[in-house]
């Protein structure tokens, strides 16, 4: 009898381990698909339909119009998963708020490179935006950003002197230039009444606010460009169609094989070029291509939910992005921030986010998705981060048992007069972070965005999350140059210098140039505008560390009399 037992469980053992290896082994082979239906090549297929894909698709249809474009979506319009208006924070990421861009050092000192970088990246954004607004790509500015002041809020001693710090380090900065500074809670109540209403006197508050900050509807912006694509015949759009297949022929150019969604058809076209732009789905399309590169690569799922106000009561009342300090221990992604967005038309306060676990990669997408991409070249390095990061683990799990009476004890802390009748629970998109093999320190869980790409320039992947969207055109040009080296060189750069004025400039070294930049975009996106001094140094400091109000604030910048410390201009 126990022979038997012993013989069964080494059967049982053995079955699994085969399984087990054909799982991190599969396929096997390589399934037949349709030949190419064309001989000459097309110039590129950008295989999703979001901000990044209809950037990438801007940029090469302005720098060569008779290329031949295509772009192929799975669902039955752009932009609907990540870059929805419903999906995403809507933040236009400018480092003015995010304290975790802006971590304090050993030494108590501010370290501010990280913010200055996004600023600049958001910039490079405002150019682009400003210059299909002014060739008619975005009609209507108002219709995709809004001027909507950023804020800082925290509490407790220890973090208002890291507040107080972090505003005097980013103020000499030209970029930063009118963020203000307060401790009162009088003038952080005219600011945002809503964190001050109700609040207990007795604590310690502090707050920095920006007036230049905006929120975006990336959506809008991908569904415009779009429509604007179109009218060129050289551009060719595939909505409900989903590539199944990535094969690189002898010749270096590429078989993409898509099913059509209606009809269940398979074909297969040929490109020079591949863009993989499909967020969370990007990974197992790369994994798809067989590139070497991509045995560098594994992800990690994670979705988001917030707490949405549509009562025009409290949503006429919030106009500013307040962001908070994460808790101790508690990752990047769980800053809470208690938004004002303008979503279908309307204003809405979203509060979050709290963490949804879920094995998929897409909002619209499979629960396998995560276990399909595992495999015998990332599967060790994916322990390893698990190990290395128990306390995101552990957060997880955490945000996974929360009831809604736990995300309205959540909410008081920003909101202390709100009801839980007053929001409703929306679940955002999926986000997939980065695990990535490092050659220096080994397997790492990475929160940023990453472009990857063949040694030939064939073949181009984007994958990861913030500051994601509304860094979009200069994430574009970093994979223009890296796809395209040669005619990035020989005949785009000037061209690039048409879209983006301050293209191979860093507008934070001067003044100067940061209110030529930024008087340009904000007339052509009808944002309001501070002029930063010019007389001698280049910093300009907004006002010392205790102020509070002075001058007249610009109706343009969605605040309110007594904001600013300098005149904002509406352009």
């Amino acid at each position: 009898m126990r022979r038997k037992l012993i013989k069964y469980l080494a059967g049982t053992v053995s079955v699994a381990v085969l399984a087990f290896g054909l799982f991190l082994y599969w396929p096997l082979y390589e399934r037949s698909v349709p030949p190419a239906s064309n001989e000459e090549p097309v110039d590129a297929v950008l295989i999703g339909g979001g901000i990044m894909s209809v950037t990438l698709a801007t940029y090469l249809q302005e720098l060569e119009p008779d290329w031949q474009v295509y772009m192929f979506e799975r669902l039955d319009e752009v932009a609907l998963e990540s870059s929805n208006g419903w999906n995403n924070a809507g933040t236009g990421h400018s480092g003015f708020a995010e304290l975790n861009y802006t971590p304090e050092a050993p030494d108590g000192s501010i370290e501010t490179g990280r913010a200055v970088d996004i600023a600049e990246q958001f910039e490079v954004s405002r150019q682009f935006w400003a210059h299909q607004a002014e060739q008619g790509r975005l009609p209507s500015p108002p219709d995709f950003i809004n001027p909507t002041p950023h804020m800082s809020f925290v509490w407790g001693d220890e973090n208002i002197a890291y507040l107080r710090k972090r505003h005097t380090a980013l103020v000499r900065h030209p970029l930063f230039y009118g963020m203000q500074y307060s401790e009162d809670p009088e003038q952080i109540r005219q600011w945002a009444p809503l964190l001050i209403e109700g609040r207990d006197p007795a604590q310690k508050v502090a707050a920095t606010y920006m007036p230049l900050g905006t929120d975006v509807n990336f959506g809008v912006i991908a569904t415009q460009l779009t429509q604007a694509l179109q009218r060129n015949p050289n551009f060719h759009l595939g909505l409900a169609h989903e590539v199944t297949a990535l094969r690189q022929n002898d010749d270096k150019t590429w078989n993409v094989t898509v099913r059509d969604l209606e009809t269940g058809q398979e074909s297969t076209i040929k490109s020079r070029f591949v863009f993989i732009g499909a967020g969370g789905a990007s990974l197992k399309l790369l994994q798809m291509s067989g590139i070497p590169e991509a045995r560098n690569y594994a992800g990690f799922p994670v979705g988001g939910q917030f707490l949405a106000f549509d009562a025009p009561d409290i949503a006429g009342r919030h106009d500013v992005k307040a962001y908070g300090r994460a808790e101790t221990g508690s990752p990047p992604m769980s800053v809470p921030h208690l938004d004002a967005r303008k979503l279908d038309g309307k204003p809405v306060v979203l509060f979050g986010p709290f963490a949804l676990y879920s094995t998929k990669f897409l909002k619209e997408g499979s629960w396998f998705d995560l276990f399909s991409s595992v495999n015998h070249d990332n599967l060790g390095g994916m322990l390893r981060v698990g190990l290395d990061n128990l306390d995101l683990v552990s957060y997880l799990m955490g945000q996974a048992m929360l009831s809604d009476t736990d995300r309205q004890a959540e909410l008081l802390k920003y909101y202390p007069q709100a009801r839980p009748e007053d929001w409703r629970l929306v679940t955002a998109g999926q986000r997939v972070q980065v695990i990535k093999r490092d050659p220096e320190q080994g397997t790492v869980l990475q929160f940023g965005t990453e472009v990857v790409a063949d040694r030939d320039h064939t073949i181009a992947a984007l994958l990861g999350a913030s500051p994601g969207a509304s860094t979009s055109p200069p994430i574009m040009l970093r994979v223009l140059s890296q796809a395209f080296p040669e005619q990035f060189e020989a005949r785009w750069k000037t061209r690039l210098t048409e879209i983006i004025p301050s293209y191979g400039r860093k507008i934070n070294d001067s003044a100067a140039l940061t209110n030529e930049i930024r008087r340009a975009t904000s007339q052509a996106l009808q944002l309001p505008y501070l002029d930063v001094p010019t007389g001698g140094a280049s910093d300009g400091t907004a006002a010392g560390p205790d102020s509070s109000t002075a001058g007249d604030a610009s109706s343009a910048a969605g605040g309110r009399p007594g904001h600013q410390a300098t005149e904002l201009q509406a352009l």
